[in-house]
């Protein structure tokens, strides 16, 4: 499996100051756009993946299942919920599946539009089917 979520860190003062928390993250890669997602219940983004850049996703609300189509042609699960980074190294295959009405934040190391093929959509018969069985 390729994808895989990042790792969280915190300073315990943003904790202890009573005014909540400041999560932070390192992605690996500079990113250079991000886009603000919005999935209803129930819904898929479709398997797609990218050529040319590498994704972060950060879940800014609800909650869901990132599914990954492995280079072994196996199905990877990956549960995710507010506060989730999660990272798709290029090439890797890719849908959502929303569970609630979800936010995300799509981080990209690479701008859409200077993409000759920004998405590249899978096969129709390898798309995901709902209701998905989990």
């Amino acid at each position: 499996m390729r994808m895989r979520k990042l790792d969280q860190r915190c300073n315990l003062s943003t904790v202890k100051d009573g005014r909540g928390i400041i999560l932070t993250f390192f992605p690996e890669k500079p990113i250079v756009e991000f886009n603000l997602l919005f999935t209803k219940a129930g819904e898929t983004r479709g398997f797609h993946y990218h050529e040319e850049f590498d994704e972060y996703a950060l879940i800014a609300s609800g909650h869901g299942v990132y599914v990954e189509k492995g280079e072994d042609g196996k199905e990877y699960f990956l549960k995710v919920a507010m506060g989730d980074c999660v990272y798709f190294p290029r090439g890797t295959p890719h849908t959502l599946y929303a569970l609630v009405d979800m936010r995300a934040v799509a981080m990209l190391t690479k701008k859409w539009d200077d993409c000759k093929r920004p998405i590249v959509k899978v096969e129709e018969e390898e798309r995901i089917e709902k209701p998905y069985p989990f």
